[in-house]
């Protein structure tokens, strides 16, 4: 049996969800192996949190020397932090690690590895879509972390232009390990798609808020805040405001259409309730509906009818198996370590 050394520098939801997914492979009977989970979390409270949970086998607080001599690092950080995370990192990983990046955008990601990282480590950036039972809790926090987090659900793998075979790989293992399906994308096509489903939503929950905490009547109107209300503008709760900021700006070309695809689609259904047209209120209620039915059933099922992608395996009992080759997959299968055999 192979020990499989993992840092998780961050662990809010995501990274924290990683560590206990990890926690569950290694407690299944006769794994293949064993992962040792690093976690590295300078937000006291939030190790904090993460520990109650068991989320890691031991925590560090100097992100340069958790990473060192590693197999696998896994950024899941706010997005500020991100860029910084590179830079303290640099030199200091092993040839062959693989930095498994989960930020929101991946074309940033890309140039921060290239510019900081040696060119014996490789990084694949990763976006988990998690499990259907979690679509609406609406909180990003460490506390709501579980094993099952990525059940059911999809990780897109979008490794770089430059990136050798063997780390696209072991990301892809690594991430249906998790319990979920895999899914390639272009990078830069992922951040484009990624501004309406992810920008616009936090994006126009922040408006919201800031229109009516400005209004005059805020007074009372904030006594009839609700779920609906609090949904909304989760974001302001859970996100730090650099975070939406650098994600914001760093994607803002594909924002900026997005909002205005909003902007258009508001004032025609602004025209069409000031008019009081009845029908066309309810035609277009009743449309929207059938497609978010259609959308719902598949997203719970995580079934796409028009899926043309090639889809890994759901569990990861096969991880690392054999169907990598090179010297990475090599030395973390324990081929050319047989103390770490069993």
């Amino acid at each position: 049996m192979a020990k499989i050394t993992v840092t998780i520098v961050g662990l809010g939801r995501v990274g924290a969800s990683i560590g206990l997914a990890l926690k569950r492979y290694n407690q299944k009977p006769n794994p293949q192996h064993q992962f040792e989970i690093i976690g590295v979390e300078d937000r006291p409270s939030v190790l904090k949190d993460a520990e109650k949970l068991g989320a890691f086998d031991k925590s560090m607080r100097n992100t340069y020397d958790a990473t060192r001599e590693r197999d696998i690092v896994v950024l899941a950080l706010p997005y500020a932090d991100v860029q910084r995370a590179y830079q303290t990192m640099g030199d200091g990983l092993r040839a062959g690690c693989v930095v498994i990046d989960t930020s929101p955008l991946k074309l940033p990601s890309q140039k921060w590895a290239e510019k900081f990282l040696p060119k014996e480590a490789h990084m694949v950036g990763i976006a988990p879509i998690v499990n259907p039972q979690y679509l609406f809790d609406g909180l990003d926090d460490t506390n709501h972390a579980s094993a099952d987090y990525f059940d059911k659900g999809t990780i897109i793998v979008m490794p770089s232009p430059t990136c050798i075979r063997e780390a696209v790989e072991l990301a892809t293992d690594f991430s249906s390990l998790l319990g979920s399906t895999i899914q390639f994308m272009d990078p830069g096509e992922y951040d484009g798609l990624t501004a309406a489903t992810e920008g616009l939503p936090a994006l126009l929950g922040v408006i919201s808020f800031y229109m009516l905490s400005r209004s005059p009547g805020w007074g009372d109107t904030q006594r009839l805040s609700n779920p609906s209300f609090g949904r909304l503008t989760h974001h302001l709760f859970d996100t730090h405001p650099d975070d939406l900021r650098d994600a914001w700006m760093n994607n803002r070309d594909s924002l900026v259409h997005s909002t205005d695809s909003m902007i258009e689609a508001l004032q025609g259904f602004r025209q069409i309730l000031a008019a009081g047209d009845r029908d066309a209120v309810e035609a277009l209620l009743s449309e929207t509906s059938d497609s978010y039915s259609a959308w719902i059933n598949r997203r719970h099922n995580n079934k796409w009818e028009d899926d043309k992608s090639g889809k890994g395996p759901s569990t990861g009992d096969m991880l690392m198996s054999g169907l990598m080759g090179g010297f990475l997959s090599r030395r973390l299968r324990g081929d050319k370590n047989s103390d770490d055999k069993s």
